[in-house]
């Protein structure tokens, strides 16, 4: 059988060695090579570059019913759980100053998974950048903040009603010095899980606009405000919201599946706060369902507070980007002989699924984290997670992850 992972790794290291090569161009100068918490390559004058490098995630879970929520749903089969979550490789990087691209490839679970599959043009006059592939919709920045970057294990629960990534095309800009961002998308509907669109399944229309009223850098201080609007018309006519109780190793007790639908309309108030060491993010989701013989109405919200007990601040890389990085004041052990980073952190977050109309359930959710960076590159988290189904019962997780970037 044709093995896809044996041959993306190939051309991984193949491409690799092929652009670590200076002689690329007749004018080419010299290329630097270096590590900054990855690998970079980069031509001097700037006009050629290549990022590449990758990170994993193992999660183990403890999970814990209580006698209502087996009552309804039956014992957990497994108590106890481990994962490979993520398993990514990547390039990304620019030619010609103004061109740039990326390709993701996730080896995790059953089956080579394309995340970013992008080329991107930028400095174009009026316009400013455009990106066409498979890529992040410009929706949410709970999902548009990179998984390595959360500040909990599992993504805020607002991921549920829309995926992240699709095929498609997107205009965006920064102006008054980046205080101000405009993302325009339009995209194939498709599932998560394709590495393309096998069928037609309607389309997608985003638009999202952010600012920056309140930016001081020597205080590490910054207020991010965001909106943004999605359409969504699935031919196949059904759209489903599948929660999960703050693991992925758990299973998923509230779902539904709609039929007859029309169209969706998304809509998201997003706000993140960061003042040194202390940090709050919260979004607000409403999904409005038009369907041939109702109109139906779901909700999510969450917040989530951080507190860094070293001292570090989050590290908010852009309106498209979010939050990125932290890098410790002393990396742990080594030459400098630090602790690292800790992060403490605490969250809530509720899901409305009942209308009147269709009535799946409720699902409110406590987090509490802390979170060990040894290095730039390296973390460990805990997590413990308290979901309440409504009417149903609870369901309690204790569960950690070791993370490494590369």
């Amino acid at each position: 059988m044709f093995n896809w992972k044996v041959l993306i790794f190939i051309l991984f290291i193949g491409c690799t060695h092929l652009y670590s090569q200076e002689d690329i161009s007749p004018t080419s100068t010299s290329f630097n090579f270096k590590w900054e918490n990855g690998f970079k390559l980069k031509r001097e004058d700037g006009l050629f570059s290549l990022n590449f490098g990758g990170y994993f995630f193992i999660d183990h879970a403890y999970l814990q019913q209580n006698s209502e929520l087996s009552d309804h749903y039956g014992l957990l089969d497994v108590k106890s759980r481990t994962e490979i979550r993520s398993a990514r490789l990547y390039f990304s990087g620019n030619v010609y100053g103004n061109t740039n691209f990326k390709f993701q490839v996730d080896f995790a679970g059953d089956k080579v998974v394309l995340k970013d599959v992008y080329i991107g043009i930028s400095d174009i006059p009026v316009i400013g950048n455009f990106r066409i592939g498979h890529f992040k919709e410009p929706f949410r920045l709970s999902a548009l903040t990179s998984s390595r970057n959360l500040i909990f294990m599992e993504p805020s629960s607002n991921i549920y009603f829309a995926q992240s990534r699709n095929h498609g095309a997107m205009l965006f800009n920064d102006f008054l010095n980046k205080q101000l961002s405009v993302q325009i998308g339009a995209f194939r509907n498709a599932n998560n899980n394709r590495n393309y669109a096998l069928e037609e399944d309607g389309y997608v229309v985003d638009g999202r606009v952010t600012g920056i009223p309140l930016r001081n850098n020597d205080k590490k201080q910054l207020l991010h405000l965001g909106a943004a609007y999605s359409y969504r018309n699935p031919s196949s006519r059904e759209y489903k919201v599948s929660l999960s109780p703050g693991s992925h190793l758990a299973e998923k007790y509230v779902s539904n599946l709609i039929d007859s639908v029309e169209k969706i309309d998304l809509v998201n108030f997003e706000t993140a706060y960061v003042h040194g060491p202390f940090s709050i993010q919260a979004e607000y989701l409403n999904a409005s369902i038009t369907t041939l013989g109702n109109h139906l109405n779901f909700s999510n919200y969450y917040a989530e507070l951080s507190y860094f007990l070293t001292g570090e601040s989050r590290n908010y890389q852009g309106s498209y980007e979010g939050f990125g990085r932290i890098t410790p004041k002393k990396n742990f052990g080594s030459t400098q002989n630090g602790s690292g980073a800790w992060e403490i952190a605490l969250k809530y977050s509720k899901t409305d699924l009942d209308d009147g109309i269709i009535i799946p359930g409720k699902e409110s959710q406590w987090a509490a984290g802390i979170n060990w960076y040894l290095n730039p590159v390296t973390r460990v988290m805990v997590n413990y997670v308290r979901a309440n189904i409504e009417d149903k019962g609870s369901l309690n997780v204790v569960q950690a992850r070791f993370q490494l970037e590369f």
